[in-house]
Order: structure tokens, then sequence, then C-alpha cells
């Protein structure tokens, strides 16, 4: 009989063990349940986050080959006018006048054209010229200069040769004036998308720049206006005059 009691007891323990474990696992899935309906929730943050994001198209590509065609023949239908006339074929102008394009950094090219446009660099024929051309304009005629073969040129003045030379690749240390060669290049070639391609320009252009730099009517570059400040006319002709034969 105490065995008997015993059993009875141990089977109504083990009952009660089973009917608690049991309570247990609903309540364990229950709680499953509840969670796994919140899942979806911290999931769809994300994606609300991202539609609240605007999408940014990317930058049209230049294109040259649009660009060679506004720059050889304009685009009459929106007043442009095509830059060869002033510039030459492949942007190898014919007098100095009007500086070569051709083989010049893209940047470069578009950053004038932009300072044009918004009136930072003056120029009147320029000026007009670029108030009708888009930003893409501006890209693809740019891209188009880049791809033609750099220009020629030679230095014309025997006498000035040495003090041009003396410059463009030391400067003047008694002046404070920095080695030209230090950003355009040992060869002229200019460092892309910072600075331009100076081997082959012509010397007269050069010259005028570097005057309109020193008297301020050119102000799109402080850098060079400092350095031009320091410059003498004398200075400035040999050292344009010594660029214009490198490459």
């Amino acid at each position: 009989m105490r065995q008997t009691s015993q059993i009875s007891k141990l089977t109504s323990v083990t009952s009660v063990s089973a009917s608690l474990a049991a309570s247990f696992f609903l309540a364990m899935t229950s709680f499953s349940g509840v969670v796994s309906a919140a899942d979806p929730a911290p999931a769809a943050a994300p994606m609300v986050e991202a539609a609240a994001k605007p999408v940014v198209p990317g930058k049209p590509k230049a294109d040259p080959a649009v660009g060679e065609a506004l720059y050889s023949n304009g685009d009459a239908s929106r007043g442009v006018t095509a830059c060869l006339t002033c510039h030459g074929p492949k942007g190898q102008s014919a007098t100095p006048a009007w500086p070569k394009l051709a083989g010049q950094h893209a940047a470069y090219i578009a950053k004038q054209l932009k300072n044009y446009k918004d009136g930072t660099r003056a120029n009147p024929i320029m000026m007009g010229m670029a108030a009708t051309l888009t930003e893409q304009d501006m890209n693809n005629i740019s891209a188009y200069l880049a791809s033609q073969p750099a220009s020629q040129g030679v230095a014309q003045n025997k006498d000035t040769i040495d003090l041009g030379q003396s410059i463009y690749r030391g400067g003047i240390a008694a002046k404070g004036v920095p080695a030209c060669a230090a950003c355009h290049s040992p060869t002229g070639a200019g460092i892309p998308s910072q600075y331009p391609r100076m081997g082959g320009q012509w010397a007269e252009y050069n010259a005028v720049q570097l005057l309109a730099f020193r008297e301020g009517t050119r102000k799109n570059s402080a850098q060079m206006t400092t350095i031009a400040t320091k410059l003498s006319d004398q200075e400035m002709k040999a050292v344009a005059d010594y660029m214009a034969g490198l490459h």
C-alpha cells in the first residue's frame, strides 16, 4: 500500500510537471507568434527610409562627337556660333588673337566657358558665345577639343630664350615667383583638371593673358594674379615665348 501510495504521488507530480511543461510550451509558442508578427516591422523601416531618399540621376557623360558638331557648325536654332570660325579646324587657330585649343585639358576649357558665361572672366566676344551654351554643350565641346592632337609651336626670340627658360624652370626667387614648370609641367603639358597646357600656345596670346592677370582685367585665377603682379613686361614676354616652343 505504501508503494502504491508513492507511485500515486509520483504519478500526480509527473502529471503536474507535464501540465506545467505544456503550459510553458504554449506560452512560448504564443510569444514566438507575437515576435514573428512584429518581425516585418523593422525590416520595413529600411524600405521606408530608402523610399524617402530621392533618386539622383547620373551626370550625363560628355560626348566628343556631339561636341565636334557644335564646335564646327554651331546651332542656328539656339543662336550658337561655330567655334571653328575663330579657333580654327580642330582647335588649331591661325592667329595669336585666338588661342589654340587642340589638346587642351577638357576640365580647363569647360571652366573657362563657365567663367565667360557667369562673368568671372571678361571678354565681350566670348561672353556672348558662352551665353547660349548649356553646361552639357560646354562639356561636349571640351571633350572634343581635348581629344585632338596638341598644338606645336616654336620659340621665336633668341635674345630672351635663356631668361624665359630660367623663369619657367626655376622661377625668380628674389621676387617670390615660383617656377612655372611646377604647375604647368616641365614639358608645358600642364596638370589635367588643375593647370592648363601651355606648350605650343601662341606666345603673343600668353603674354596678353599674363598682362591681363597683372592689371586685374582677368580675375578668374587668384594664383595667376599673384604671380603676374611680380613680373615685368620683359619677363612676361620672355617666358611666354619660351612656353610656345615646349612640347
